[in-house]
């Protein structure tokens, strides 16, 4: 076979003349000519292109804006495409192949180079890729191909948003893709496209506008009863590009743009010793001052509490987080009589990191108890924020982008430099769970490194306020042992017997604020409780130091992240229990006694105990009996659930005798859950005392009017709501069952708990009265409607 002459005349061929010839016999493509699909595909490509810009830009500060390029480029190409698309443009293949190892190359290249966030690479790539894909599109596949780089491009745009700006494009997206995928099915049917109009298939504004109606509440339905299960499974963490700080890090220094020196923060002149930020900046902490509208006054190394004035909300950072939590900022432990410093600020210790990687580990103290890992991720939104790190407690690992951070005595990170807009990190922190019945047989054998720095008090007042904390604590009804349950009980009375006062008056040079707080004013701004409460934990020798940091903010279900503002910013009592380590307290009125942190999940726990117990000192037979028993139990189980899922799948007949099954199931599941629920609601109230009893009936039959109690509302401040309510019965039995209460519970005063019963009831048959009549209203004024038509 080799001399034959066909073999023989293709050798005298050169081999480009060979490969040509080869290329020229394969069979030509089926050419997609449909006009309509081609550039429907192209808007949806673009909707994904912009909406990748428009994301990223939001969540990076450097994006470059790829659509100004890419959108003119990819339709230039489509064009091509559409007059081309009989051709078999060989050399152009040859050019975008090319092209493409180009952009792969290059997107090996930015990948080392932003190891930080690698999403970001990824979408260039793809945009680049869609660009140079455009030029080839000479069949329905190939179409394909677009329709898919678009939707991962929606997709990437949806990880990179932190703002709704995302939801506008994906209505957009498919709304497009509707009549799409429409022309799309058709075209492989091999149907005509006539115009608007296809054979069969109609896509007229009107019907398409259905559809998208139908499909986006469908997604929203979905979307609502979607499990949210925890994020961050991967080790790879969100991170702003590397940041080279040049200089010597100074760890002893906090700078917060609001209150340094000549800054927005200063106060009038002529006000005492001076502005809040001056007299800070002199190390003084004291004098007054006013505050700033944009910053916290309580990121610093010393505070002033002697400023007055308010914040403007302003949005400063999104936060996303495994759990809600307070975001901790700042820790001080010396009280200076009108505000507070850190002792020991020039001890912070620097961290350094290695050069190829962005991760910190932390110092962590080593305590008992149970923690959580929480992964949180902060990108900040605001010009510019003070050089301190919000984090989670406990924090153990920080993925920044300098090579340096700093750590004080007090557990707060710093960086070099001042968080600027754009700034994006991460903390992983070991969150412990907050178990009361431990923390209340917590050791009172503190160390003498705590007793020697979070124990002292002015020794002005320190008689005054430990007689006037005993005092207190001494109406609690019963005797409170522990300082957990101290802690506690002095946050709630601050909480119910002083008050906010936004037009709180200076203080002198010689006044105490905790001193004026208690004796005088009786109040003051929200930041005071705190301090009140940590200075009277002290006084009698309980370790305590003030906490700042932010609250959770606003979460947006949509982007599943935490909107943070200035205004959530604020103080708090950290108490310290050996063996345990620090826990929070918050005494502010309005904010719940504890902060959000973490809860352990234990659905299974008390069952594995006690069958573990059970079988711990069982005899072996038995074991086996109980063991098989529950093996039988599990496989009927399993049977059953078979069964019913295979239903399904007999016809109508059988989708049917399921559906009947699973509502006859869920009414019986209901009925039972009700019952439960009421035989606990009894027990529970049969064990409560009498007040407690009917204080509690109270709020459970208020609560089925409409008018729910707020868990961070006092009893009195749940009262005094109802002292505008058009019905006298209402007002005054309230406010009497209330007050007994708050007498009974915090003063230990005795009630009337009959008179009290016998005047909800009166109550609760009044109410009962007023709605059967309103019902005979209604139901006459209907009748007279249907004998008038």
């Amino acid at each position: 076979m080799s001399n034959s002459p066909g073999v023989r005349q293709r050798r005298g061929i050169p081999v480009w003349q060979q490969l040509q010839q080869r290329l020229q016999s394969l069979p030509n493509v089926e050419v997609e000519d449909s006009i309509l699909l081609r550039v429907l595909v192209q808007v949806l490509v673009t909707v994904g292109i912009i909406a990748t810009d428009i994301a990223a830009k939001d969540a990076v500060a450097e994006w470059p804006i790829t659509s100004y390029w890419a959108i003119p480029l990819s339709l230039l190409g489509a064009t091509w495409s559409w007059y081309r698309r009989h051709d078999r443009n060989i050399p152009t293949k040859f050019c975008l192949a090319i092209g493409m190892l180009v952009t792969l190359l290059a997107f090996f290249v930015r990948l080392f180079g932003e190891l930080n966030d690698t999403r970001l690479a990824l979408a260039q790539l793809l945009i680049q890729l869609q660009v140079l894909h455009s030029f080839d599109l000479p069949r329905r596949k190939d179409l394909g191909y677009s329709m898919v780089i678009g939707l991962i491009l929606l997709g990437v745009a949806g990880t990179l948003s932190q703002t709704l700006a995302f939801g506008p494009f994906l209505l957009v997206f498919v709304a497009i893709a509707l009549p799409v995928l429409v022309l799309d099915y058709r075209s492989r049917l091999g149907l005509v496209f006539q115009g608007w109009k296809l054979r069969g298939a109609d896509l007229a504004p009107k019907r398409l506008g259905i559809f998208l109606l139908v499909v986006v509440s469908l997604g929203l339905i979905i979307f609502a009863f979607l499990p949210r299960l925890p994020g961050y499974q991967l080790r790879t963490f969100p991170v702003s590009a590397p940041v080279d700080f040049q200089g010597k890090f100074d760890t002893s220094r906090i700078l917060n743009p609001g209150y340094v020196r000549g800054g927005r923060g200063g106060g009038e002149e002529g006000e005492g010793e001076g502005s809040g930020a001056e007299a800070g900046q002199r190390g003084q902490g004291r004098g007054k001052g006013k505050l700033d509208e944009t910053y916290y006054y309580g990121f610093d190394t010393q505070i002033n509490q002697n400023l007055r004035g308010q914040m403007k909300p302003q949005v400063l950072m999104r936060v996303r987080s495994q759990a809600e939590g307070f975001w901790r900022v700042v820790a001080f432990d010396r009280y200076t009589g009108q505000g507070w410093e850190i002792s020991r600020n020039d001890q912070a210790e620097t961290i350094n990191r290695s050069s190829w990687s962005y991760q910190f580990f932390l110092p962590r103290p080593i305590v008992l108890g149970k923690a959580k890992e929480v992964v949180q991720t902060y990108t900040i939104v605001a010009e510019e924020l003070p050089n301190v790190i919000p984090a989670m407690a406990w924090a153990k690992e920080l993925y920044f982008p300098t090579r340096q951070v700093a750590v004080d005595p007090e557990g707060s990170l710093r960086s070099p430099l001042a968080l600027v807009e754009g700034f994006t990190y991460t903390v992983i922190s070991e969150v412990p769970y907050r178990n009361r019945t431990l923390l209340s047989k917590a050791a009172t054998d503190y160390p003498e490194a705590i007793r020697k720095n979070y124990l002292q008090v002015p020794p002005e007042i320190a008689a005054k306020v430990r007689q006037k904390t005993q005092e207190i604590l001494a109406t609690a009804p019963n005797p409170l042992t522990s300082p957990s349950e101290q802690a506690l009980y002095l946050a709630q009375y601050l909480k119910q017997q002083y008050t906010i006062q936004p037009d709180l008056a200076f203080l002198e040079d010689n006044d105490d604020l905790v001193e004026a707080f208690l004796f005088r004013f009786e109040g003051g701004y929200p930041d005071h409780f705190s301090t009140v409460l940590t200075v009277m934990l002290r006084s009698v020798g309980i370790p305590a130091r003030l906490v700042t940091g932010f609250a959770p903010g606003e979460f947006n279900p949509f982007t599943g992240l935490y909107v943070v503002r200035n205004t959530d910013a604020y103080a708090m009592t950290e108490v310290y229990f050996p063996k345990y380590g620090w826990f929070a307290f918050d005494p502010i009125p309005g904010h719940e006694l504890i902060p959000p942190s973490v809860e352990e999940n234990q659905t299974f726990s008390v069952l594995r105990k006690f069958w573990q117990w059970v079988a711990g000192w069982l005899p072996s037979p038995v074991t086996g009996i109980l063991s098989g028993l529950f093996n039988a139990i599990a496989t009927i189980l399993t049977r059953t659930i078979g069964w019913f899922l295979g239903l399904f799948s007999k016809g109508w007949l059988g989708l049917f005798t399921g559906l009947i099954v699973s509502v006859g199931l869920a009414f019986l599941g209901w009925l039972g859950w009700t019952g439960w629920r009421n035989w606990r609601y009894q027990r529970w109230l049969a064990k409560l005392p009498p007040m407690e009893s009917l204080y509690q009936q109270m709020l459970a039959w208020l609560a089925t009017q409409g008018f729910h109690k707020r868990p961070a509302q006092t009893p009195l401040e749940y009262a005094q709501q109802w002292y505008s309510h058009p019905s006298p019965e209402y007002s005054q039995t309230i406010a009497a069952i209330s007050h007994a209460y708050v007498g009974w519970r915090y003063g230990g005063q005795a009630a009337n708990v009959r008179q009290l019963q016998q005047q909800f009831r009166s109550l609760k048959k009044q109410q009962a009265k007023r709605s059967l009549a309103i019902w005979k209203l209604r139901s006459q004024r209907l009748m007279q409607r249907q004998s008038a038509r």
